[in-house]
């Protein structure tokens, strides 16, 4: 894939986890939550990341921002490359790359006011006096819609959607470039939703923002969303424009995952895709085609012995091309 002037793309990126066991807890096998995704984001563009809950989602995110060491492949944030990068030499490219995250109460301390939560990135990064950073909280917290006398309570005064504002004004801080959202509204209620995702989509038309957006709701990242990349037990299965892929889904899993966004009509009647069993393992995911012990049709032994390629079938449109689940005439 072409990555242009993207601010930041993965190359065969993977986080495989140990596995322990025996007298000596000694590793015995990999969880391989990520395994193999290459992916760009471009300037100013929201790349939401879909699939169910266990697929790798979180993690691709984690390890964007380097929470996690990665197994192996490549980060690069304009060119410049992170995933080998110490602790020391990765702390300017903080700043670049924040996360929101999807508990809105479990990432605030309880014991700090939302002053000394918001005021902590400028604090470890030495920036500016007392009374300057005060300020600084007073703006942001203005910028999400709360009140400056916000910063002298505490987190559990406030309601989920509050709070989630409160992770988005720690993460806006530094002034990122980047932000990655790992499910920012799935723990609120639905009327509060709409009113956080209208928030980041303001902020990043004022600040010029890129976002990784991860969901497992359909619906939202359609809303939210320049192009969709579909992960599927560690991979990448298709990715394309958001309209191009609710429109034209080619693989068999995104279709299912289409077919399961509600519409509010109720004298629709949905034509569900029924996936058959569960997601299989990541510590022994299937050889070829992941998604073929799901799929409900047969493969050939080649199919199931080795990984189909990813392959661009229009512009911007690329698959994980497996004759069966994504059957494509003109693949190139």
């Amino acid at each position: 894939m072409n990555n242009g002037t993207a601010i930041l793309s993965t190359d065969n990126l993977r986080m495989h986890f140990p596995v322990k066991g025996g007298v000596f807890q000694r590793a015995v096998a990999a969880c391989k939550a990520v395994d193999g995704v290459s992916l760009t984001i471009m300037p100013g563009e929201t790349l939401g990341l879909v699939g169910e809950s266990g697929c790798g989602k979180s993690t691709l995110g984690k390890t964007i921002a380097r929470l996690y060491e990665p197994t192996s492949g490549g980060i690069a944030f304009e060119g410049n490359e992170l995933a080998d990068l110490s602790r020391r030499q990765l702390k300017p490219f903080r700043r670049e790359i924040q996360m929101i995250f999807q508990d809105p109460y479990e990432s605030l301390n309880p014991r700090h006011t939302v002053g000394t939560i918001v005021e902590e990135p400028f604090v470890i990064h030495k920036m500016g006096t007392r009374a300057e950073r005060q300020q600084w909280v007073a703006d942001l917290l203005a910028k999400v819609g709360l009140p400056e006398s916000a910063a002298g309570r505490y987190p559990f005064e406030f309601s989920g959607g509050q709070r989630q504002r409160i992770g988005i004004a720690r993460a806006l801080a530094l002034k990122p470039r980047l932000l990655i959202c790992d499910e920012p509204v799935s723990a609120l209620d639905v009327s509060i939703q709409s009113q956080v995702l209208n928030l980041l989509m303001e902020l990043q038309r004022e600040m010029g923002l890129s976002y990784l957006f991860i969901s497992h709701d359909l619906a939202v990242v359609k809303h939210i969303s320049d192009r969709i990349a579909v992960m599927y037990l560690g991979r990448i299965v298709e990715l394309a424009p958001a309209e191009e892929i609710y429109n034209n889904p080619v693989h068999a899993y995104t279709k299912a995952l289409i077919s399961a966004i509600p519409v509010p009509d109720p004298t629709h009647v949905p034509d569900r895709v029924i996936l058959e069993g569960d997601v299989p393992t990541p510590i022994d995911p299937p050889d070829g085609c992941r998604f073929a012990p799901r799929s409900g049709a047969e493969h050939s032994s080649e199919m199931l012995e080795t990984l189909p390629p990813f392959k661009e079938i229009s512009p911007g449109h690329w698959v994980e091309a497996c004759p069966v689940c994504a059957p494509v005439r003109h693949a190139r």
